[in-house]
């Protein structure tokens, strides 16, 4: 696990820079988003493969994840079934997890959002899931088109979530935090009185005749 002061760095950097700085990969699709704008996670991955409306596997790794992994589930974007709620986040909250991102839907959002628990989800829905299919945990799963595997890191904001190989993530830092000093000197010009347009050259992609 990243140490806290690396994992508040990806937080600060965000989904987007990240996303970016390695080379535009790992970017989950933009229908899992946070339950609040306001919540950021970032962390290591627990995995669970989740049959839709069925929360029997997300119970079990409550029982196996430690503090601070994220749960990510492949619940196969199923939206009528709330397989996380209120309860459920009271336990991840006792045993110190870091947030849930949720191929699904959740409810007792209001809840949630007053707990602080990071969860992004793809959608809400008040209707209730079963406990009787078994699936897998810490085993390679697709959430929102993207390969998650066990260990990976996952940052989340209100833009979006990304997944970090995380024998990249020296480098990924590196990188990311290279164009954000980019990009704070390209502010600085574009106060000074430059455009984007010329500062990028992009007369190249659009002749004047």
């Amino acid at each position: 696990m990243p140490d806290e002061i690396t994992l508040e760095t990806l937080k600060r950097l965000g989904s987007a820079t990240i996303h970016e700085a390695q080379g535009r990969r790992g970017a989950m699709d933009s229908g899992i988003k946070p339950i609040d704008p306001k919540m950021r996670l970032a962390g290591r991955a627990f995995t669970v493969d989740s049959e839709p409306a069925d929360n029997l596997m997300l119970h079990y790794a409550l029982t196996r994840m430690a503090a601070g992994d994220i749960m990510v589930v492949d619940a196969k974007g199923f939206m009528e079934s709330g397989i996380w709620g209120d309860v459920m986040t009271a336990g991840a909250l006792a045993i110190g997890a870091g947030g849930l991102v949720v191929d699904g839907s959740v409810r007792d959002v209001q809840s949630m959002i007053d707990s602080g628990f990071p969860v992004f989800a793809r959608g809400i829905s008040i209707k209730g899931s079963g406990k009787r299919q078994v699936g897998k945990v810490q085993t390679p799963v697709m959430c929102g088109g993207t390969l998650v595997r066990p260990g990976d890191i996952v940052v989340g904001d209100r833009d979006g979530l990304v997944v970090i190989d995380p024998h990249e993530l020296d480098q990924v830092l590196q990188l990311s935090q290279t164009r954000e000093e980019g990009e704070a000197k390209l502010r600085l010009r574009l106060a000074a009185g430059e455009s984007t347009y010329g500062i990028m050259k992009l007369e190249r992609f659009l002749p004047e005749g």
